[in-house]
């Protein structure tokens, strides 16, 4: 079954973008129905690639393979994930990764979460649902894992005509494991956590903190499980604080304390952090280190100016609870909000801070969560550390 492109669209599916939107679309054989395989050809007729279609979907078409020879099956699932878990290997993730990012991987809408023998799944498109059998197939054979759990409980799989829903695709086992993260050891519920569980995008920069926490009163807003303040006291903070909304977050921080034995040091408060921030810049309160990582201020281009405003007032409410001469460590979860506009925004809160800043170090996610070049929503997570003066 083939799709025929119309001559008037971006070159951005012929550069090598999986997507390929309804409205770039001329013509769709009418036996195409939604989920089906099909070939996509340009305007001339010349082959571009295959992919499933689903014509309720804004992104009617996303391409698995380049190669006419290449057919989508069982097996085609097979050598992509086994190739994947090649890949992290070469890279040094062995324990706990993201196995498949999706589009970065070949493999759009997929993503799949290792923790030691457990894995998380979401198929967040029409197209992958219908493989998800496969997938499991594959994983089975590859790993022999102890469990694997679908975590299909996300929003976006509704504007692809699906139910949300997340259970096992295993035989049942305990949802609540323990990992371990660079020398440390952290409750990881994949039924009731945020996403698959766990943000395993923030490992490698978890790192970076090593030496700017030393000796420190260190402050962490939105900690979630406390990973980052369980890094600081690992690395020799005096004494941390971590803030987060959530009770369950919070009780998930307290237990990861004791469990790395670091409850003496590390202490949690469910609070609104955006609240006590403006409260403590108010009473001038101060830290060697404040670390912020927010939830995404927007999930759309067209509320991007409200995000940009959102994002300047955390890191302006942030920096003014930092001492002069320490440290703001600051993230942003967005691929709507690039790396040069999240640099704008920070600068612009130092301005109205009146704050000198010195960068120490700019990364984006861990490398199981690659960026291809010509995919902009692959390079999504940015994480600056300043020095504040």
């Amino acid at each position: 079954m083939k799709v025929i492109l119309k001559k008037q669209i971006s070159d951005r599916v012929a550069k090598g973008h999986p997507w390929v939107y309804n409205n770039e679309i001329n013509s769709v054989d009418k036996n195409a129905k939604a989920g089906d395989i099909v070939d996509v050809h340009n305007a001339n007729g010349n082959f571009i690639g295959r992919g499933y279609n689903n014509p309720a979907s804004q992104i009617q078409v996303r391409i698995l393979t380049r190669d006419v020879n290449e057919q989508i099956n069982d097996a085609f699932f097979y050598n992509k994930i086994l190739a994947c878990w090649n890949y992290r290997q070469k890279l040094g993730y062995v324990e706990n990764c993201r196995l498949v990012f999706g589009e970065a991987d070949g493999l759009p809408s997929l993503i799949i979460d290792k923790f030691n023998d457990y894995f998380v799944l979401q198929t967040m498109s029409l197209g992958m649902d219908l493989w998800k059998d496969a997938i499991v197939k594959a994983l089975n054979k590859i790993f022999n894992p102890k469990g694997i759990y679908e975590r299909n409980d996300v929003p976006v799989r509704e504007l692809e005509g699906m139910e949300q829903k997340k259970g096992f695709l295993s035989e049942p086992f305990p949802t609540e494991i323990v990992i371990n993260e660079n020398g440390l050891k952290f409750y990881v519920d994949v039924d009731k956590g945020q996403k698959t569980g766990y943000f395993l995008d923030q490992q490698d920069n978890r790192r970076e903190i090593k030496n700017i926490v030393k000796g420190a009163d260190v402050l962490e807003a939105f900690s979630y499980t406390g990973t980052f303040s369980m890094h600081a006291a690992h690395y020799g903070a005096k004494k941390v604080l971590g803030l987060d909304i959530s009770d369950f977050a919070i009780e998930t921080a307290k237990r990861n304390a004791a469990l790395n034995g670091f409850s003496d040091i590390c202490d949690f408060q469910s609070i609104n952090a955006f609240d006590a921030l403006k409260q403590w810049s108010k009473e001038d309160k101060k830290w060697d280190v404040v670390m912020i990582d927010p939830p995404a201020f927007t999930k759309s281009r067209a509320s991007i100016d409200k995000a940009i405003t959102g994002y300047k007032e955390i890191n302006l409410r942030a920096m003014k609870l930092v001492k002069k001469g320490g440290f703001l460590v600051t993230a942003s979860c967005t691929n709507l909000v690039g790396p040069d506009l999240f640099l704008d925004i920070v600068k612009m809160a130092a301005k109205d801070a009146k704050k000198q800043i010195r960068q120490v170090c700019f990364r984006t996610q861990a490398a199981d969560h690659p960026i291809v070049w010509n995919m902009e929503n692959t390079n999504y997570l940015k994480f600056l550390i300043v020095e504040v003066s």
